[in-house]
């Protein structure tokens, strides 16, 4: 998975990795809270407490739109037959990635639109915010599907 993830962040050394982990989330909407879980259960365990907000954020809106637009029979009514979306949280020295994968083949498009009380269309919008970088690409060989993911700078482990 980091090969092509590589590919589209600025340099980093798969083996400088310091932490690394990851969970399987159901194809329902509850999903979001245990992605929020995880996160800060995680961070906590990474002394990254002052990043939780922006992350957890982060992680949210990625989960949220893998469940509602990637997802076979989307739109709101995530199967429960299909294969889990993924998240992924990796940290190097002064940089974490949140990458949220699933089966989905549709690039993600931040919706063009400038009414902010809209209730979707925003997320992407608010990854751009609140992540340092974000991008996506399409996974090959045994996996199907896309990555999302978002990048923050984080102060160096003492």
């Amino acid at each position: 998975m980091l090969k092509p993830l590589r590919q589209g962040l600025p340099p980093l050394d798969p083996a400088a990795v310091s932490s690394a982990a990851s969970c399987a989330l159901p194809a329902r909407y509850e999903a979001v809270g245990e992605a929020r879980r995880f996160t800060r259960d995680t961070l906590g365990q990474w002394g990254l407490d002052e990043r939780f907000d922006d992350v957890c954020l982060v992680v949210s809106e990625l989960v949220t739109n893998a469940l509602r637009h990637a997802l076979p029979g989307g739109h709101g009514c995530p199967r429960k037959d299909v294969a889990p979306v993924r998240l992924h949280l990796m940290r190097w020295a002064e940089r974490l990635v949140c990458a949220v994968r699933d089966p989905s083949h549709e690039s993600p498009v931040p919706q063009d639109s400038d009414d902010f009380s809209a209730e979707s269309g925003r997320g992407l919008f608010l990854v751009d915010s609140f992540a340092d970088s974000w991008g996506w690409h399409p996974l090959a060989g045994p996996l199907e599907g896309k990555v999302v993911w978002a990048m923050f700078h984080v102060d160096r482990p003492a």
